[in-house]
């Protein structure tokens, strides 16, 4: 795989913090969701002072309650340990929530795997904050018609968190969303029990391997599907079978599921091509590797990309290809991290790890933190509320908007 690739990129940060993709950086650190100006920096000089990051709000009106799932399908050995008999993931479902005030805050790294971030990354011990997010663990599900569902696939390397900012949007205006783990992808994944795997992957793959674990997560988004479908019949399908929040069953639309992720969970998102029951697929900044992913299909995708000139691999192939509705859009002034909380999180954490300004730039780009994230939402949420909705967000996606001059129109 070239040095420059996205995927590269984001695997190389693994071994080198001055020089990690934007939210590997942000993920080594806990964080406190609050609303806070967007220069606001929250850090000192010296490394023994506990620090509190923050998170963009939520723009919607629906207060949200998350789950997390053991799922374990008996049907697959797992590809990266043999010895495992059967694969294991963990998956987190977001939804609009009843009533939150008397359920916790939801972690938005769970605290056992938050040693190995520590390790990983040479974070001093009790140096942050523990990590809440705006949706409480277990809250029941808000009374209702079925909700249309969304997908989430991280990048390589990433956790199932690493794009928190955009998922709560979406379920803040009505969505059920699926945040998926994929095992010794995933830098480290905590099961029931304070059990944590983490990645056995190498930092930096060869295109054989990238392949063989896209097929491997493909696997892995098939089977959450078939473990929607008995969620929604009222079936518990946690390996511990934990209590579910009340109001779960039923409250899935699925005749309305889409998909989106970054860098090699937006080549995730392609698994449409291969289940119609994925209607619309959102790829950022990843590239298309393998057969199948660049084959198009009848059904809506968008492409977002950072801002580079020239176009990742198979992504004209895909153009030729698709046979659906399609765009592709560039946000200015972005990189490769930018799809990842790292954006906001990055400039809040410049001084404890002793980035430059330069450096900065280089992980999360030129944008304004804060603004970059309100871009994107803007139009993740535009275009499943057009393709999966059929309401309101289709003039966004038509012409450029003067609302958003940083989103330029690339086809």
């Amino acid at each position: 795989m070239p040095r420059n690739s996205p995927l590269a990129a984001t695997a190389l940060s693994r071994r080198r913090v001055l020089a990690l993709s934007a939210l590997t950086v942000a993920s080594s650190f806990e964080l406190v969701h609050a609303a806070a100006p967007a220069t606001a920096s929250v850090v000192s000089d010296s490394p023994q002072v506990s620090r509190r990051l923050t998170l963009p709000e939520p723009t919607g009106s629906e207060r949200l309650g998350t789950v997390s799932l053991h799922l374990v399908d008996p049907t697959r050995r797992d590809p990266w340990v043999p010895s495992h008999p059967k694969r294991e993931i963990m998956v987190q479902i977001w939804y609009p929530a009843e009533d939150t005030e008397e359920y916790l805050s939801a972690p938005w790294l769970s605290p056992g795997a938050v040693p190995h971030f520590e390790q990983a990354w040479g974070i001093p011990a009790g140096s942050v904050r523990l990590p809440t997010t705006g949706a409480r663990t277990g809250a029941p599900v808000k009374h209702g018609r079925p909700r249309p569902v969304v997908l989430y696939s991280p990048g390589y390397g990433l956790d199932r968190n690493a794009s928190t900012s955009l998922v709560e949007e979406l379920v803040s205006h009505g969505y059920i969303v699926v945040a998926i783990d994929h095992t010794y992808d995933a830098s480290e994944v905590e099961f029931p029990g304070g059990r944590v795997l983490t990645a056995t992957l190498p930092a930096d793959p060869d295109d054989r391997l990238v392949v063989e674990e896209l097929g491997v997560r493909e696997a892995d988004v098939l089977f959450t599907l078939d473990q929607l479908t008995t969620l929604n019949a009222g079936g518990n399908p946690d390996a511990e079978h934990r209590p579910l929040p009340r109001g779960l069953r039923g409250a899935f639309d699925l005749d309305r599921i889409g998909m989106f992720g970054h860098s090699l969970g937006g080549t995730t998102a392609a698994v449409m091509h291969d289940d119609p029951r994925v209607r619309a697929g959102v790829n950022m900044d990843g590239p298309f590797v393998g057969t199948a992913a660049p084959a198009g299909s009848d059904r809506p995708f968008l492409l977002l990309s950072s801002d580079h000139a020239d176009p990742f691999a198979g992504w004209d192939t895909f153009w030729a290809d698709q046979r659906g509705w399609k765009l592709e859009l560039r946000l200015k002034g972005s990189t490769h991290g930018s799809f990842t909380d790292g954006e906001v999180l990055v400039p809040q954490l410049a001084a404890v790890l002793g980035l430059t300004p330069g450096e900065v730039v280089y992980q999360i780009g030129t944008g304004e933190p804060q603004r970059s994230i309100r871009v994107q939402r803007a139009y993740i949420r535009a275009f499943f509320d057009a393709q999966l909705c059929h309401r309101g967000g289709g003039g966004l996606l038509r012409a450029p908007s003067p609302r958003y001059p940083e989103m330029q129109f690339v086809r």
